[in-house]
């Protein structure tokens, strides 16, 4: 019967390690984010005029992108404990005997949720960032036509 609850635990283990990586991608963004920032605050007592108010624009987005993966960062912790609560109820289910099926379905669609979640905010994240570094159309001289 250990091996067959081994087994179960396979897919929520899955869920953890995917968890992790994603996890891995949001720390990545979150340290680019950190360092543009630092630099944006140096620029930020050295102008004035339209240059000072191109760099607070490109301060707010960032804050905003911060809130973002830092809110998908939770969501990934607590699902990933809700994942590890999964498995534990899988396992003393077994080893106590108790009927725990109940708490293990509730932790594991609590676990995918907040998975969801945190991808949704991953992709407003995303979508900031891609705005963000949309090229002004000035610069683009589609006026010009193809080249």
């Amino acid at each position: 019967m250990i091996a067959q609850t081994i087994q179960l635990a396979l897919a929520p283990v899955f869920v953890l390690v995917a968890i992790g990586n994603i996890m891995n991608i949001l720390t990545t963004r979150l340290a680019r984010m950190v360092d543009r920032s630092r630099h944006l605050q140096i620029l930020h007592a050295g102008t004035k005029g339209s240059e000072h108010d191109v760099v607070v624009v490109e301060m707010r987005i960032i804050d905003q992108r911060i809130a973002h993966i830092g809110r998908a960062l939770l969501c990934l912790v607590i699902s990933g404990l809700a994942i590890g609560t999964t498995v534990a109820a899988l396992f003393l289910s077994e080893l106590a005997g108790a009927d725990l099926r109940v708490v293990t379905a509730l932790t594991f669609v609590a676990a995918i949720a907040l998975l969801m979640a945190a991808l949704v905010l991953l992709l407003l994240e995303t979508r900031l960032a891609a705005r963000a570094l949309r090229l002004p159309p000035e610069l683009l001289e589609l006026e010009r036509g193809d080249l």
